[in-house]
C-alpha cells in the first residue's frame, strides 16, 4: 500500500510495580487480538497511595496500527 491508513484504540494499563509494566501489560494484552501494533503515545499517568505510597498506576495510552486492505 503507497499511502497507508492507521487505527488509533486507547488502552490503560494497570500496575502494582511501575509506570513502564503498566504500559507493557496494555501492550501485551492488545497485542492477542489486534494485528500490526506500531506504536503508543502515553496520554494519562495516575495512580493511588496507600499509607503515604503508591500503591498502583494506572496509566492510559493510545496505541496505533496499520489497517489491512
Amino acid at each position: 500500500m503507497k499511502d497507508p491508513v492507521y487505527k488509533l484504540i486507547e488502552l490503560t494499563g494497570t500496575s502494582t510495580t511501575s509506570v513502564e509494566d503498566a504500559v507493557d501489560k496494555a501492550i501485551k494484552r492488545a497485542h492477542k487480538t489486534v494485528k500490526n501494533l506500531s506504536w503508543f503515545q502515553v496520554i494519562e499517568t495516575r495512580g493511588n497511595i496507600s499509607k503515604g505510597t503508591v500503591h498502583h498506576w494506572q496509566v492510559t495510552i493510545k496505541v496505533g496500527f496499520g489497517v489491512e486492505d
